[in-house]
């Protein structure tokens, strides 16, 4: 039996029980990813050792063993899963624990779920989740279906010694389940009409527009989503593909957009979702998945407790996690359907590896993908680089001389379909904020030199200047599949015109345009934009300013270093601190509300506060007429970027944009805070603290406070 791409470990159980436990451990350690802790090394070979016994009597039959088994796209990984006679061990193990614990239990109770739920070649099958901690000296007696009756039992507890026992018992009790498919471990994903149901009522409960509020009027919006969904049909009438690309200043609604294509492709206008007409909205940023999934999952437990209706906060997760994923792992299930090595540099589909589906082909099962923040794709060298070491931790599948930029693989893998698909990408102008990240052009670039076929729906804003350089309308202008239409741009209403002014506002203060302080003019009676040199009064300001609920934080780019001396820290990258900054309310102290903890660009993009407070570090400088890009050495010294090469004009692009995105993330005003610097000498005559002298900050304040923004 060949080995699995989505495991580390797959054989029969004849050859499992027939293998020595230090070649099993072995092969487990060489398909790792990443850095093998000893502890993992120790607990596999517990494990090896428990179930080789276990299995014994089962060594005539068909069955199969799988460790470490990824559910694809989930970013869930379980211990051991067993395939024996129809029915789906999924087995979890606690080496050395001698308690059941709580969390435990749902870990292993989730995974049947998903499974369940997600994976094609399990959602009809007996599921039975069971929990070893290894010292735990009782077994689960009681066999029977959980509360969610749909043949996942409840979960069997028990140590290293029942193990064998429950598994005859499960047998016994359900003698005659038909046989798991011999592609099991390769399955589509693929939700259930019962999940994609579970997830459209728990979307529909809550409005997002609450978490991805806008100035776009309703009109505006629909226009916008009418038009898509006409797109997507005639795509499927006409067998086609197609790319759509939508516009909108910062607060327009894209997200809101993007999420509203997702549910009503779907459904459209049904009371039951169409079946295979699905879609699916995907975005590289971590933060604010996550920050809208438990939005909307914690909305949605909240509303079930309230009607007394049993259910679990994990259980609402999972359902909106149907319509909102991380684009990586979409990106990676594709990958592990590709032939390696690759070779001549063209990526080919290993039919060893996939399953073919009628229309889908070899594809995903959504028809349709919504790309957010499609500006943000990597580049060739930078998804190449990333896949030749394996991700950013050496954790993942090494792919060596992959020969695609991220968007371009996005299109291939949606061109995989046989029948017809159809991208959204949702652009964001001038918010490229990271190295590597390719800007539209790559799209086009894509387009043109690879997916010829596709037909291009384009916003007519895509030609200025914040996207691709201002080089659309040439990139595009020897392709004949290209349609440019206004309804593809997210306008703002009249008497809502914040965003655009605010954008407008942004643009020309980075720009040094000269207009900026004129354009303030307009703005300033309903946006108030405040100027302080000192962090308490800022801080002073934004709690005079913010009522009720209504959210407040403390910004800055990833690349300001001397923050500590004004008391400030800033946010750890997980996501985890993502949500609690952006959900909890006031009494913890995690909340952005307390103004200790500040985020970044990169966790706050896409998202928006309703007063924000941005400290401007000495990164970026406003010195004799122009703006200068500094790195702190982390240690003693700032040094200047020169404009002397290619990748140091983009560091100075993302730097540049981080301010943008930053400026922007306010939805009723903010104060920036630039710092005083540290103008104290010692008695011999040196400075204090030469990474904060005054002139480092001096000319950024002189330039704001010359635009018309108010000292406080």
């Amino acid at each position: 039996m060949s080995d699995s791409p989505r495991c580390l470990y797959h054989k029969c159980i004849r050859e499992f029980l027939e293998s020595d436990q230090d070649s099993i451990s072995g092969k487990l350690s060489t398909e790792y990813h990443g850095l093998l802790q000893t502890t993992q090394i120790d607990a596999w070979t517990s494990e090896i050792k428990i179930l080789q016994k276990a299995l014994l009597p089962f060594r005539e039959s068909d069955g199969e063993i799988v460790f470490e088994y990824d559910i694809p796209r989930l970013g869930k990984r379980i211990d051991v899963v067993v395939l024996l006679k129809g029915i789906i061990f999924c087995i979890e193990f606690k080496v050395g624990e001698s308690e059941i614990k709580v969390g435990d239990v749902d870990q292993v109770l989730d995974y049947a779920l998903d499974l369940k739920n997600f994976h094609k070649y399990s959602e009809d099958k007996l599921i039975v989740p069971i929990l070893v901690a290894t010292c735990y000296e009782g077994s689960s007696s009681a066999i029977q279906s959980s509360v969610y009756d749909d043949r996942v039992l409840n979960p069997l507890m028990t140590g290293e010694q029942g193990v064998a026992k429950l598994i005859s018992d499960v047998l016994t009790r359900f003698p005659n389940e038909s046989s798991v498919d011999k592609n099991w471990i390769i399955s589509p994903y693929s939700p259930t009409p019962t999940i994609i149901e579970a997830a459209r009522t728990l979307y529909e409960s809550h409005s997002v527009a609450d978490i991805t509020r806008h100035e776009a009027d309703k009109v505006t919006t629909d226009t916008t989503i009418a038009y898509i969904l006409d797109v997507i049909q005639k795509s499927k009438e006409k067998g086609e593909k197609s790319i759509c690309f939508v516009t909108g200043v910062p607060g327009a609604g894209k997200t809101l957009v993007g999420l509203e294509v997702a549910v009503k492709q779907t459904y459209q206008d049904q009371d039951k979702p169409i079946e295979d007409e699905g879609a699916v909205y995907l975005s590289g940023n971590g933060p604010l998945v996550a920050v809208l999934n438990e939005a909307l999952a914690q909305d949605n437990y909240k509303k079930c407790k309230e009607r007394n209706e049993n259910k679990k906060l994990t259980d609402s997760r999972r359902e909106v996690s149907k319509f909102i994923q991380i684009i990586h792992r979409y990106r990676d299930n594709m990958l592990e359907k590709i032939k390696l090595p690759v070779e001549n540099g063209i990526l080919e589909i290993d039919p060893k590896k996939a399953v073919k589906i009628q229309g889908s082909g070899y594809g995903e099962v959504e028809h349709v993908a919504i790309f957010d923040e499609a500006q943000r794709s990597w580049t060739h060298d930078r998804i190449a680089n990333y896949l030749k070491r394996g991700g950013t931790y050496g954790n993942k599948k090494k792919v060596d001389n992959f020969p695609m930029s991220e968007a371009a693989f996005l299109i291939w893998s949606l061109d995989q379909r046989e029948d017809w698909a159809t991208i959204v990408c949702m652009v964001g102008g001038g918010q490229e904020i990271n190295t590597g990240e390719a800007g539209i052009s790559e799209w086009i670039s894509s387009l043109n030199n690879l997916f010829s076929h596709w037909k291009v729906y384009i916003s007519p804003k895509l030609t200025e200047a914040e996207y691709a350089e201002g080089r659309v309308n040439e990139l595009l202008k020897d392709n004949p599949n290209v349609t440019y239409n206004e309804k593809l741009h997210l306008g703002v209403s009249l008497r809502s015109f914040r965003a655009e002014k605010l954008s407008s506002f942004v643009h020309s203060l980075l720009a040094l345009d000269g207009n900026a302080a004129s354009i303030y003019e307009e703005i300033k009676e309903n946006y108030p934009i405040v100027l302080t040199r000192d962090m308490e009064k800022a801080k002073r300001w934004i709690h005079g300013k913010a009522r009720g609920n209504e959210r407040t934080g403390v910004l800055i780019t990833k690349e300001s270093a001397r923050y500590k001396p004004l008391g400030i820290h800033v946010l750890p990258s997980d996501d985890d601190n993502a949500v609690h900054w952006f959900l909890d309310d006031i009494t913890d102290t995690r909340s952005s509300n307390y103004l200790e903890d500040a985020a970044t660009e990169i966790q706050v993009q896409g998202l928006e506060l309703e007063y924000t407070c941005l400290l401007w570090d000495a990164d970026m400088r406003y010195e004799n007429g122009q703006w200068q890009f500094y790195r702190f050495n982390r240690k003693d010294k700032w040094n200047k970027i020169e404009d002397v090469t290619e990748s140091k004009h983009e560091q100075m692009k993302y730097m540049l944009n981080a301010y943008r995105v930053l400026m922007t993330r306010a939805r009723s005003g903010m104060i920036i805070c630039v710092p005083e610097g540290n103008s104290h000498k010692s008695e011999n005559g040196f400075w204090e603290d030469e990474t904060r002298l005054p002139e480092y900050y001096d000319g950024t304040f002189d330039y704001l406070r010359s635009l018309g923004l108010e000292e406080i």
